[in-house]
C-alpha cells in the first residue's frame, strides 16, 4: 500500500484553512489530498492530477468511500500543463500547490513498465504510457555519449562509460527490451567490488533512464514556475524529493525566485523524516520536504 510521505510535515508548511483551494499536482495514492480536504472542509476543495492513468483509475475507485462529492477533481494530466489543467477546472488561483516526486509502490509492484531493476519487465519506464517514448527506444536512438551523459547528469553514476560502452555493444547483437538484459550488462560492466555493495549496482542507471524518459527535470522546473503563477499572494508551495539531484534543483530554483522577491523561504533547511516514520515507511529514508510563500502578486 502506498503510503504518503511526510504527511503531517506537509500539512504544517501548507497550513490549509477551511474554504481553501489547492492543487495536489502529483496526486498519486491521494493520502496528501485527502488530509488537505479534511482541513478545508465543505467549502475548500482540492484538484488532483497524475500522469498516469493507473493510478488514477485506482484512487478514483478508492475515493469513492471518502464521501467527498464534488471537493476532490481528479485529472489524468501532467503538472507541466498546470495552468491551463487548472483553469479548465475552476482552479484558476489558489492557495497551495503540492508536489510528491516519488514514485509509489503501485509503479514498483504492479505497474509492469520496467521501474524495479528486481523485475523482470519491458524496460518502458514511462509514468505515462500514452505520452512519449520509452527507455528502450531512449537507449535505440542514443550514441554511446548521450547515454554516458545521461548516467552522469541523471544517476552520478561512477561507472557511466564503462556501461554505455557495454549498452552499445549489447545492442548491436540483439535488442534490449528487457529489465533483466540491462541489469546484466550493468553487472558485467562494473567491477566487482561495486556488485557487492549495500545499495544495488544498477540503482544510478535505472533511476538516469527513468528520468531522462520521463524529462522529470525539465518538467520540475516547468511545473514550479507554473505554480507560482497561479497560486495566491501568501500561498504555499511545498515539493517532496527522494533524491539529491531532485532536491539540488528544488533548491537552487528556489533561492533564485527568492533573490528575485518573487517567494520566501518557508524552510531554510530541508525538512527530513522522523525516525519513527522511516521505521514504518523504508520509502521515506531519502524525502525531503522544502516550502515556500509566494510575496508577490
Amino acid at each position: 500500500m502506498h503510503q504518503s510521505v511526510l504527511l503531517n510535515e506537509v500539512i504544517e508548511m501548507l497550513d490549509p484553512k477551511p474554504g481553501e483551494s489547492f492543487i495536489d499536482a502529483t496526486v498519486n495514492g491521494g493520502g496528501h489530498a485527502k488530509a488537505i480536504l479534511d482541513r478545508v472542509g465543505a467549502t475548500g476543495k482540492v484538484l488532483g492530477i497524475d500522469a498516469d492513468s493507473g493510478v488514477l483509475e485506482k484512487l478514483k475507485l478508492e475515493a469513492r468511500n471518502w464521501k467527498l462529492e464534488t471537493r476532490l477533481v481528479l485529472v489524468h494530466d501532467s503538472y507541466v500543463n498546470l495552468v491551463s489543467v487548472a483553469a479548465e477546472h475552476g482552479f484558476e488561483k489558489v492557495d497551495g500547490v503540492l508536489f510528491d516526486l516519488g514514485m509509489s509502490n503501485w509503479h514498483i509492484e504492479e505497474s509492469g513498465r520496467g521501474f524495479s531493476f528486481l523485475r523482470d519487465e519491458p524496460l518502458d519506464m514511462r509514468y505515462d504510457p500514452e505520452q512519449g517514448e520509452t527507455a528502450t527506444e531512449l537507449i535505440i536512438k542514443s550514441s554511446e555519449a548521450d547515454l554516458e551523459r545521461i548516467m552522469r547528469e541523471y544517476g552520478e553514476e561512477r561507472f557511466a562509460p564503462a556501461i554505455a560502452r557495454a549498452i552499445i555493444q549489447s545492442r548491436q547483437n540483439e535488442p534490449l527490451l528487457r529489465t533483466s538484459q540491462l541489469v546484466e550488462i550493468i553487472k558485467h560492466a562494473v567491477p566487482m567490488w561495486y556488485r557487492n555493495r549495500r545499495a544495488h549496482f544498477a540503482t544510478k542507471t535505472f533511476q538516469s533512464l527513468r528520468i531522462a524518459a520521463n524529462h522529470e527535470f525539465e518538467n520540475i522546473e516547468n511545473g514550479i514556475n507554473q505554480s507560482i503563477n497561479i497560486v495566491v499572494p501568501g500561498g504555499r508551495i511545498a515539493i517532496i524529493t527522494f533524491h539529491s539531484l531532485e532536491d539540488r534543483l528544488v533548491k537552487n530554483l528556489f533561492k533564485t525566485k527568492a533573490k528575485e522577491g518573487v517567494i520566501e523561504l518557508i524552510n531554510k533547511k530541508a525538512i527530513r523524516p522522523s525516525w519513527p516514520e522511516i521505521v514504518a515507511n523504508r520509502k521515506a529514508r531519502s524525502a525531503k520536504l522544502r516550502a515556500v510563500r509566494k510575496v508577490m502578486g
